[in-house]
């Protein structure tokens, strides 16, 4: 079975505090010019670990992505007939 799995994103003030955010979650990306790191966290431990996160000194803010959230089966996924015939596609 597949464990749910939600994102993080934790704003903080250096570089250096980095290495202390790994050990809440599994660490996907950082940005070093806006100071942001993503971490991957199970879905049951999500609040804890935010509580956690916003109490350290260093971190000045802890949002959650909703992408688990949001449909993502869209109504017209089939392309038009008229973009078809204008973009000549499946031809070469």
């Amino acid at each position: 079975m597949f464990t749910k799995r939600q994102s993080l994103v934790i704003w903080f003030q250096h570089m250096k505090h980095v290495r202390n955010i790994k050990r809440y979650g599994h660490l996907i990306y950082v940005s070093k010019k806006l100071r942001y790191a993503i971490i991957y966290v199970n879905q049951e431990e999500i609040e804890s670990t935010m509580d956690k996160l916003s109490r350290l000194h260093y971190v000045s803010k802890v949002e959650r992505s909703y992408k688990p959230f949001i449909n993502t089966e869209f109504e017209n996924s089939k392309p038009d007939k008229a973009k078809e015939y204008d973009y000549k596609y499946g031809s070469l």
